[in-house]
């Protein structure tokens, strides 16, 4: 026979190991408080979750190199040769070894290409992150270069969304993105930076899930949000805000609807969107948006102890 346990008779057994008589209806109403107090006694011995806090591992990038590219003032993709330095509306192409640049392509001003945030190279095709940031409603789009020609494609509207695309990448057969919102304005009105999230899509652009971020990471982005992010070859996803020199390492949570914090790395670049360099190891291009410069650098390998 199949015993049920309501949530009533686990209350009474808990009252009864401390001590509370009761018995029938009449009993069960005079002692509720007691059964309440002894339930909220019981809770309370409960393990409590850590603060959230930003680890202090020690963990720090190694610079490589570093060009001055002005156009650059958004982010950088990379493949085997080359790295493309990517402006609200510019695409700058430079050779890895040398510096050279070799093509450029620059759209209007007031033209449909708005604000580029970030690129991912794969084979011959450029994909960039493009929103209408900061005009409302908030929308978005793919937008596919030839990456020798450096001319334009395809385009995938996104429409409406709730937050500004700023990198989307491919791992693992989905593409995962992410979209912003922010505090100082570009964004929709009551909604801050705590709505910024982490979505998992298939080939057709259909959501199948999405993340949102950790407190510890969102208090570093000041009023902006998380603009560069891509997964690293541990299968830990790698995120920058928009200011800071750091690189914070998630995972994807066994439980809930919240990204893991895992550690955070420093790194001589602010922010913005960055790329792996994929044939070179742990290498990641970044920029600085004050210098106007991008920057080379290598990741260390996490510890076993994070």
């Amino acid at each position: 026979m199949q015993t049920s346990f309501s949530r009533r008779k686990i209350l009474f057994g808990m009252a009864g190991t401390a001590g509370v008589a009761a018995t029938g209806f009449a009993a069960e109403q005079l002692d509720f408080d007691a059964l309440r107090s002894a339930y909220q006694e019981w809770m309370a011995t409960l393990p409590t979750a850590p603060e959230p806090r930003l680890a202090n591992d020690g963990l720090a990038a190694t610079e490589l190199a570093r060009w001055r590219i002005m156009e650059a003032n958004q982010g950088v993709a990379v493949d085997a040769e080359h790295f493309y330095g990517i402006g609200n509306h510019a695409l700058v192409k430079h050779r890895k070894d040398t510096g050279e640049r070799v093509r450029e392509w620059f759209g209007p001003r007031g033209g449909s290409i708005i604000h580029f945030n970030s690129g991912w190279v794969e084979g011959k095709r450029l994909t960039l992150a493009h929103s209408n940031f900061s005009q409302l409603p908030m929308a978005s789009s793919l937008e596919v270069y030839d990456a020798d020609a450096l001319q334009p494609l395809e385009s995938y509207s996104l429409g409406i969304r709730f937050g500004s695309l700023t990198w989307a990448v491919r791992h693992q057969g989905f593409w995962w993105a992410c979209f912003a919102n922010y505090n100082n304005g570009g964004g929709i009105p009551g909604f801050d930076q705590r709505w910024s999230y982490v979505a998992q899509f298939d080939d057709q652009w259909q959501q199948l899930q999405s993340w949102l971020f950790p407190p510890q990471v969102i208090a570093t982005w000041g009023e902006s949000s998380c603009s560069g992010g891509d997964w690293g070859d541990d299968g830990l996803l790698y995120v920058t805000g928009h200011d800071t020199a750091q690189l914070h390492v998630l995972r994807l949570p066994k439980q809930g609807v919240m990204l893991d914090y895992v550690t955070t790395i420093d790194v001589p670049f602010e922010g913005q969107s960055w790329a792996w360099d994929r044939g070179a190891g742990r290498v990641i291009y970044g920029i600085s948006r004050q210098r106007q410069e991008i920057i080379a650098a290598r990741i260390p390998d996490l510890p076993a102890t994070v």
